[in-house]
């Protein structure tokens, strides 16, 4: 069996809240693999399973074969895991058999070749595109862009207000022809605009982030202040409340943060060990002077780890990244 086939198996055997937990960790390339893998099985054998869950065979030893009624559990758990507007596309390529069309195809392809395909187009065109694809995509996309295009793309991303569907539809039919299908179209013309802008740069390694922010600054400074008010960085965490900081910190897997505050500010270590037990900050202190040196790219991306899981708490409502929650009325 492929890695993938193991893990559809898996997932078969923790039920859909669980599966779903696995699934909010995955990248969407391979959410996409082990979704088509789990579509694909029929009939999974005792001895499958008991290959497969090799270290829990005690438990799964009277088990019988799974009987796989995968289509309604594979809904389930994507847009349990996905929420409906981001699994509807994937749910599709996988139960129905469609590819993704147009713009959405984009989002399946490694970030290189998306460079690739939109380095000549029209900067418009390109803030567009890069709009339409997740943060961390949008920023791997940018990286590979050539270097005079990188802040005019992120600017015009940031100054997007709007955009006509049919002009949308017409982008998305550009994108089509370029894979010989037919268009879909699109449902939503809410794209770009500066808290886009913002979480593309947040999805940068910090060096190249940096590097952005300087030169959208020397070009449009009130543009880059509006942006830069809209970015949450790292040090940043010394000013969240006390309860969005212990939500956060029973998310982070504790080597990683011990990682991301080998390069912290004093401010944030000593905010984090507050929201601790004093026997877990002693232990993370400990932890932090055994660590040794860290590597500057480890350390940035570590924090970048516990900055996505930051914000995707903020976007699920666990979570205020705004400053001490004033503006929360009881």
């Amino acid at each position: 069996m492929s890695g993938a086939q193991r893990a559809a198996i898996l997932l078969l055997t923790l039920g859909e809240q669980d599966a779903a937990e696995v699934l909010k960790h995955l990248s969407a390339r391979d959410v996409q693999a082990v979704g088509s893998a789990m579509a694909g099985l029929t009939r999974v054998s005792r001895e499958q399973v008991v290959d497969v869950l090799d270290r829990l065979s005690e438990d799964m030893g009277q088990q019988t074969a799974i009987g796989v009624g995968t289509e309604e559990y594979i809904r389930k758990i994507l847009v349990n895991a996905l929420g409906e507007s981001k699994a509807g596309g994937l749910i599709d390529r996988i139960l129905l058999g469609r590819s993704s069309k147009g713009l959405e195809s984009l989002k399946w392809m490694e970030s290189r070749a998306i460079a690739e395909l939109i380095s000549q187009e029209h900067p418009q065109i390109i803030a567009l595109v890069l709009a339409h694809l997740e943060p961390d995509q949008a920023a791997e996309v940018i990286g590979y862009l050539p270097q005079r295009v990188r802040s005019d793309a992120v600017m015009r991303i940031a100054t997007l207000d709007g955009v006509q569907p049919h002009a949308l539809n017409e982008l998305d039919e550009i994108m089509e022809r370029q894979f010989n299908g037919n268009t879909n179209k699109l449902k939503s013309a809410n794209v770009g605009g500066l808290k886009a802008a913002a979480s593309i740069l947040n999805a940068m390694e910090t060096s190249r982030e940096a590097e952005l922010m300087a030169a959208i600054r020397n070009q449009d400074a009130n543009l880059g202040g509006r942006i830069e008010e809209l970015m949450f960085v790292f040090d940043d965490l010394a000013e969240i409340d006390d309860r969005s900081m212990q939500a956060l910190l029973r998310e982070v897997p504790s080597a990683r943060l011990v990682v991301a505050l080998k390069g912290a500010e004093p401010a944030v270590r000593e905010r984090i060990f507050a929201n601790m037990s004093k026997r877990a900050a002693d232990m993370l202190r400990d932890d932090l002077d055994v660590a040794g040196p860290v590597r500057l790219s480890e350390v940035d991306a570590a924090q970048k780890e516990v900055l996505a899981i930051a914000r995707r708490l903020a976007d699920a409502g666990q979570v205020n990244l705004s400053g001490s929650g004033d503006e929360l009325v009881a």
